[in-house]
């Protein structure tokens, strides 16, 4: 990853607009930054939270609180639990994710 162009600056997170995105079950909501081709999030999942598509899209994700399970289009599966991270590359593993008890999560794609 090449950051430029990006000046030094702070987010307060409870400031950023909150999106929703509906999963197969349950609600994604999502505080979005952009800084050039980097997107920044601070996403939440409700309980019960099942994404409605696979994802090739790369990722480098914390998980701040909560669970999140991930599934790979291979069969595979993990779990996330505060203090852990996943990181893919896009186009390298399609992967969907769920959560039991709901999640939080910053995300930098």
């Amino acid at each position: 990853m090449q950051m430029t162009g990006i000046p030094f600056g702070t987010t307060d997170w409870s400031s950023v607009e909150t999106t929703e995105h509906a999963g197969e079950t349950g609600t994604a909501y999502w505080r979005t930054r952009t800084f050039g081709d980097i997107r920044v999030r601070m996403v939440e999942y409700s309980p019960g939270y099942l994404s409605d598509h696979w994802c090739s899209k790369g990722h480098i994700l914390l998980c701040l609180e909560g669970e999140l399970h991930t599934e790979l289009a291979d069969g595979r599966r993990s779990i996330l639990r505060a203090g852990m991270s996943y990181q893919v590359a896009d186009n390298a593993e399609p992967h969907r994710s769920f959560t039991h008890t709901g999640v939080k999560l910053f995300v930098v794609d």
